[in-house]
């Protein structure tokens, strides 16, 4: 059965935000009804060149990282608040989140740690119950965590940053002078 001209259209303009965005050719293929080929044809005609393959992630784990942590916290809370208070399909809030994440980032002079795909991933992480928020015991704000880790006594990497977070890595000084 063949979709309607209008929801392709939809579709098509969907994608091109996406690869615009950055986003790998297994979001497109599992977000829209459009054949492998045309989504092939879409996004190199959109980015130039073939889209790259191999697998996306699929670890929680990553998220966890002092880093990650922070910039995927950021995100999900911006899209937590959009879905909730906005009436937006899922993927269209998940752009704009990530369109808001990128602009702070960028206001910030930050390089932004979370890509598209990732903030795809973790959505769909938070869908099956792979991931929860916890707010931090000490500064109040919501953090991602795993979803079924006691979260009782939660501190964030803000409040508590690791200890070699935000040092620079040491040059060695012969290396240096060769």
């Amino acid at each position: 059965m063949s979709m309607k001209l209008v929801d392709e259209m939809q579709q098509v303009q969907m994608c091109i935000e996406l690869i615009e965005m950055g986003a790998r050719l297994q979001v497109l293929q599992t977000e829209t009804d459009l054949s492998r080929g045309r989504l092939l044809k879409l996004y190199k005609e959109v980015r130039g060149n073939s889209p790259s393959k191999g697998m996306l992630p699929f670890s929680a784990d990553w998220f966890m990282t002092w880093m990650p942590n922070i910039h995927s916290s950021l995100f999900y809370n911006i899209y937590s608040k959009l879905l909730g208070f906005l009436e937006f399909e899922r993927m269209e809030t998940l752009i704009k989140s990530y369109r808001l994440y990128t602009e702070q980032m960028t206001l910030d002079d930050i390089e932004p740690v979370l890509s598209l795909t990732r903030a795809w991933t973790m959505v769909r992480f938070f869908e099956n119950d792979l991931l929860d928020v916890c707010s931090c015991t000490v500064c109040g704000c919501k953090f991602v965590v795993h979803a079924h880790e006691p979260k009782k006594i939660y501190i964030c990497g803000i409040c508590h940053p690791p200890s070699r977070a935000g040092k620079p890595l040491k040059v060695n000084k012969k290396s240096e002078d060769a």
